[in-house]
């Protein structure tokens, strides 16, 4: 993938020896003769780095210097100048110069220089996009033979190329798979970058797939790269692919199908270099059939499909995710985690689990917040469990040998807790998402939730 680097300098000779050399190593460039001209460069079409001299005939570049900054935060400014003090090149650093070289220049220089000021580009964008998308490191935990079998797949699929479409259930660690997937292949030295196409606005997918220019639309006060980009030379992960609208679907496809991208308001073809993974809580081959996802690009995904067990068809690996999970608060917050009993183990172990190892988390969270370094049984257990889901049938009458006299209307009030607590958890706290789950409306749901005291 090509960057565009601009030149700024008085000097003819210099522009032509400087753009010579930066030719010949692939770069686009684009020149300027003063700050002025570079400023109107950077506000027509941001390039990815300038090369700016530091004494010219209308104005120094520090005096230019603060004004690309500002019209271009993340854009890394190299200095070059031969006739420049210590304290010029201090003042420039100060001003956000990435670097200062001296002239004369040397080629060696110029190319290190530059090649240094892109990698930082590229890891701010990063960063950037991964903040948006911030989420913890996890590791996949279990020894059923569901997992096992998962283990074995992701252990081959790795080291190849190949797209794997990841299916499963709200909360069954589509997203951690992603993750092994990328840490184990050639790429793991390369971006991992996740795009959530369901928290995407419809008209602003294009923008984060793709990446837009400045001015493209409005609000694109800057020029930004897409997903694909930030993801060349790694892994692209699209979670919540059956929620992409058929127009997106189609540009994803004609993405997938050249290896090669245009920004939103570009005319510039990019060539990227990037593996695709997706995930899906839908059947995708029923979507397919009711004509709302591509049958083309379907099957473009699905060349390793992969698919996660929900938690309640590998109970054997609860014991061990309550574990994983009280530890992890733990190393988190430094609180101690509190103890469960046996009975209370089971109580777990028993639990439908419709948001299925998201929920146990969510769950596992608030007991070691309410029971910090406590015992805790089973009856404990069943009012921390209260607003997360309904209980699998049996947990009623182990409650009655517990000494649960409830009445009927505690236990139905304690029910519907349980079951909008899992609908929410599954939905990641959203109450539209929620209310379509349970089939009902946001309006009905806010007041089931303010008479039995549940807070999102």
């Amino acid at each position: 993938m090509q960057s565009t680097v601009l030149i700024v300098d008085d000097e003819p000779n210099i522009r032509r020896m400087l753009g010579a050399l930066l030719r010949a190593e692939g770069y686009r460039v684009r020149e300027a003769g003063s700050g002025k001209g570079a400023l109107a460069e950077v506000m027509g079409e941001e390039p990815d780095a300038v090369l700016m001299d530091l004494y010219m005939a209308d104005e120094t570049g520090l005096d230019a210097l603060p004004r690309l900054k500002q019209a271009a935060p993340d854009l890394p400014v190299v200095m070059m100048s031969g006739k420049a003090s210590l304290s010029d090149a201090v003042r420039a650093t100060k001003l956000g110069a990435f670097h200062f070289i001296e002239k004369p220049l040397t080629p060696e220089a110029v190319l290190l220089t530059l090649r240094s000021a892109l990698e930082l580009r590229k890891t701010r964008e990063i960063n950037r996009a991964l903040r948006e998308e911030l989420g913890e490191d996890r590791e996949m935990v279990g020894r059923s033979a569901a997992m096992e079998a998962v283990r074995v797949l992701i252990g081959r699929v790795a080291p190849t190329d190949a797209r794997v479409l990841i299916s499963g259930e709200s909360g069954t660690g589509k997203e951690v798979a992603a993750s092994a997937i990328h840490r184990l292949s050639p790429r793991a030295g390369g971006p991992l970058i996740r795009l959530n196409c369901a928290a995407i606005p419809r008209d602003l997918v294009e923008s984060e797939l793709f990446g837009h220019e400045r001015g493209s639309f409005t609000g694109a006060t800057e020029r930004r790269r897409g997903r694909f980009e930030l993801a060349s030379g790694g892994t692209l992960f699209l979670d919540e692919i059956g929620d992409l609208s058929l127009e997106a679907q189609a540009k994803l496809l004609r993405a997938l199908e050249a290896g090669e991208i245009e920004r939103v308001g570009g005319s510039e073809t990019i060539s990227v270099d990037v593996r695709i993974l997706a995930a899906t809580n839908k059947d995708l081959r029923a979507e397919v059939a009711g004509g709302r996802f591509r049958e083309d690009l379907f099957f473009r995904l699905n060349v390793i499909p992969l698919h996660l067990p929900p938690l309640r068809e590998r109970r054997d690996d609860v014991p061990l995710l309550v574990d994983h999970f009280l530890a992890r608060h733990r190393a988190r917050t430094g609180l101690k985690p509190p103890r469960l009993s046996p009975a209370a183990t089971e109580v777990l172990v028993r639990h439908a689990w419709p948001g299925n190892v998201r929920e146990l988390a969510n769950i596992l969270e608030r007991l070691a917040i309410l029971h910090a370094d406590a015992e805790v049984g089973a009856g404990e257990l069943r009012g921390v469990l209260a607003g997360s889901g309904p209980a699998p049938a049996g947990e009623d009458a182990a409650a009655y040998r517990d000494g649960d006299e409830r009445s009927l209307a505690d236990r139905l009030d304690d029910y519907e807790r349980r079951l909008l607590g899992g609908a929410l958890d599954a939905a990641d706290g959203s109450v539209a998402e929620a209310a379509r789950r349970l089939r009902t409306d946001r309006a009905n749901l806010y007041r089931r939730m303010r008479r039995l005291g549940i807070e999102r």
